[in-house]
């Protein structure tokens, strides 16, 4: 099947109140994982990929893989995604490879630390739209800012989302999606104990703002278990803890679509890794071990399609393509 845009993929999410996963890839043996996940769950699934991802791969290797081994897959609904894009640029970029969805941070300043405006953040978010719109691709903007860290995302303070704001903010800039800030983080060292996340924003805004697509971001539970596999064969991964499963499902109930996951993936990789190295010392064929971290993001997203809702929705609709897009956009 050809890309389709991420926006059909949360309106169908929003037909029948389930979340859907956005994975983040950097290499082949993750875009894999994640594909056999969704081909076996009959899942939809929107793949992400960071400036820092397109920088480590190659940005035309990663989209041209991405391509290929989506057409494997014809019965899966599938989006290529921007995460954190930082401007107009590296945008149009993007999209000239053949994304089907950018996100615009306009939450920060070019420093990736420093809050923007509410102003500001809606000149460079609508400068986006306008320019992604007409070409059928869909958008995301942020408001609010996150904690933690995670591929160069580092905001020096912590602002949630202000309903009131959130609406403005949709009606100028046009978006299709908004990730809101309710109290999770980027990263594995989330929380020091329990979280308790402002879902009343979620479902405020969700209530106001009901064909607007809510995206939580920073939304790894970090299971202790990969934590535990990892140290267990080496690792040093301590404290760390992340957003609990039960948690994210009660946000989806509120009216979240979009699902943000990355260090999750990175924990699952990576233990595998661990445990294989050490149960098998003498072995230096790479297809080997990075066959072993391919089975465990395929586990580990299959587990979160199920835990989601997403499994069994991949045939609920016809594909659309970006053309069909451009016309929607264009009668709004």
């Amino acid at each position: 099947m050809a890309l389709v845009p991420m926006r059909q993929i949360l309106e169908e999410a929003e037909k029948g109140k389930y979340g859907v996963g956005a994975y983040n890839v950097n290499n082949m043996e993750q875009l894999q994982g994640i594909l056999w996940a969704a081909e076996e769950t009959k899942s939809p699934v929107i793949l992400q990929v960071s400036k820092t991802a397109l920088e480590y791969t190659d940005k035309e290797l990663l989209v041209a893989m991405v391509k290929v081994i989506a057409n494997k897959y014809n019965d899966i609904p599938i989006a290529l995604h921007l995460d954190h894009g930082s401007n107009l640029e590296l945008v149009k970029e993007v999209i000239d490879l053949g994304f089907t969805s950018v996100m615009i941070d306009g939450s920060l300043e070019k420093d990736g630390k420093t809050p923007r405006s509410f102003d500001d953040n809606v000149r460079v978010t609508k400068e986006v739209a306008e320019y992604a719109h007409p070409l059928g691709v869909t958008v995301e903007g942020e408001l609010g800012t996150l904690g933690g860290i995670e591929d160069g995302i580092a905001a020096s303070e912590v602002i949630l989302t202000d309903p009131d704001d959130a609406k403005r903010f949709v009606e100028e800039t046009g978006v299709d999606a908004l990730a809101i800030a309710i109290g999770t983080s980027h990263g594995a060292y989330k929380f020091k104990a329990t979280p308790k996340l402002a879902l009343d924003i979620a479902e405020k805004v969700h209530q106001d703002l009901p064909n607007v697509f809510l995206v939580m971001h920073g939304s790894s539970s970090v299971p202790q278990d990969l934590v535990e596999e990892i140290n267990a064969y080496g690792g040093k991964v301590a404290k760390a803890m992340g957003v609990p499963i039960e948690v994210i499902q009660e946000a989806i109930g509120l009216g979240v679509r979009k699902i943000n996951i990355d260090t999750d993936g990175r924990l699952a990789f990576t233990g595998a890794i661990r445990k294989y190295f050490h149960e098998h010392p003498e072995v230096f064929d790479q297809r080997k071990y990075l066959g072993k971290g391919r089975e465990a993001i395929h586990k580990w997203v299959k587990s979160k399609m199920i835990d989601f809702g997403t499994a069994g929705h991949a045939h609920d609709y016809q594909p659309l393509t970006l053309e069909d897009m451009k016309k929607f956009y264009s009668n709004r």
